[in-house]
Formats: C-alpha cells, structure tokens, sequence
C-alpha cells in the first residue's frame, strides 16, 4: 500500500507552485482573473536587470525567484544600489529568473494565510504590516485584525484570496502578500504553502490552521471539519495581536 503512494504527493500540486514562481505563467494567471500586481519584468544577468529598471523607474524590488525567507530581495532607489544587489540576487536565482518591480512607495503591506480545501476558502487572518511595504514580512511587525485598512480593502484582499486559491487548486494552506497603495489593492506574490505568519495567526485566533490543512491535504473537505468541530471559525476577534520580528 505504500509503494502505491510513492510519488503522490498530498495537498497543492507542484505545478502550482512553478506557476506562482515563473514570472510569466504568474502575470497571464492574474491578468485571467483581472486583479493587479506592481509593473514588473525578469531578467537574469546584471545588464538585463538595469535595462528592466530603467524602464520600470527607480525605486525597484528586486528579488530571486524560486527562493524562501526573502534572501537577496532589496529596494534600489538608483543604478547604484542595482550594481551592488543585482549580483547577488542573480547568484541566489542559481540560473533562475531575477524579478523585478517597480516599487510601491509609500504602500501599506498585507499578509494573509488562508485554507482551500480545492472548492471552498477559508480566510485565517488579514496581517497589516505596520512597515511600509518591502520590509521583508519576516523583519517587520504585524497586527490582527488590521488596524488602518478599510473595510472595502479587506473585502478586495479576501475576495482576491479566495478568487486565486481556488484558480490554482490549492489543498491545504496558502499566503498571499499584498500593497495596498491609495485604495488600490495590488498582489504582490502568492505562496502555496504554510508561511512564517500561520502559527501567529492560528494563536491569536484560536483555529488550529495546522490540524485543518493537514486533514485537508489528507482528503477531508472544510465543510466536513466544520461539522465535526475540528474547524471552528470566529468571526470576529475579541483582542487585537500583534507580532514583532524577534
């Protein structure tokens, strides 16, 4: 029986993940689903990144793809700071595609980790970073519920949420990264998997986010948990948390 299983494997596909990472596959998903992402392009040597720039504007976010916990990402406000960090990141791509931005100033930044079980989302929790967007959401605090959005913005975050987990067929957990910038909500980047936030957002809301994405990505559906009580959501918090970097 478990030879029958090796090779499978349980929850959100790989595919799925290879389509959030290529910068390409990434843009024509969110363009089918008509919700914006910041101007930005790929490149994978040092001239290829200052051509990309130059025509995005400084400042840009720069980034590898394919990479966890935000190595070799920096904001560069000219050619300059470009030459120094470009390198660096396109040694962290290890021949992958180096991502580029045009940088969202002055942006309010929004994580959020929800649960897809294929056909129904659920959202765990709505973070606004109390940085301004491109601190790496590991270096910055957070707080939940957020504190300055407005309610129309938290309906675009969710309605986003929910509009590319089921897109992408997540089973399991997601987090997606978001700027808010002048009432305008932009997708920054999507991660099919648990995220640094989901034990801090599965303490301050008391759903055990874990249990439920392991029972999922096993077969079981959220409307099956919610009836045996394994999946008990609140609707509203009745204390503010907040997460600092430590």
């Amino acid at each position: 029986k478990l030879a029958h299983h090796i090779g499978t494997v349980l929850g959100t596909q790989p595919d799925a993940i290879d389509l959030c990472e290529d910068r390409k596959r990434f843009g024509e998903l969110l363009a089918e689903l008509d919700i914006p992402q910041p101007e930005g392009a790929t490149a994978r040597t040092v001239p290829e990144a200052m051509q990309v720039a130059e025509r995005l504007g400084f400042p840009v976010l720069v980034r590898p793809s394919y990479v966890l916990g935000g190595r070799a990402m920096a904001i560069c406000y000219d050619r300059s700071d470009l030459e120094r960090f470009a390198a660096e990141a396109v040694a962290a791509a290890d021949n992958k595609a180096l991502l580029l931005d045009r940088y969202l100033a002055g942006a309010k930044e929004v994580d959020v980790d929800a649960l897809c079980d294929g056909d129904e989302v659920v959202i765990g929790g709505v973070i606004e970073h109390i940085e301004e967007a491109g601190i790496h959401s590991g270096d910055s605090a957070g707080v939940l519920p957020p504190a300055t959005l407005a309610a129309a913005e938290v309906k675009t975050i969710e309605d986003y949420t929910r509009r590319i987990a089921l897109r992408l067929g997540v089973v399991g957990l997601v987090n997606i990264q978001f700027a808010v910038q002048d009432g305008q909500v932009y997708v920054i980047e999507v991660n099919p998997r648990a995220s640094r936030t989901v034990p801090f957002v599965a303490k301050a809301t008391g759903v055990p986010l874990v249990k439920v994405a392991s029972r999922v990505m096993l077969g079981e559906t959220l409307a099956e948990l919610r009836d045996n009580g394994v999946l008990n959501e609140k609707t509203t918090s009745p204390h503010i948390s907040v997460k600092e970097a430590v």
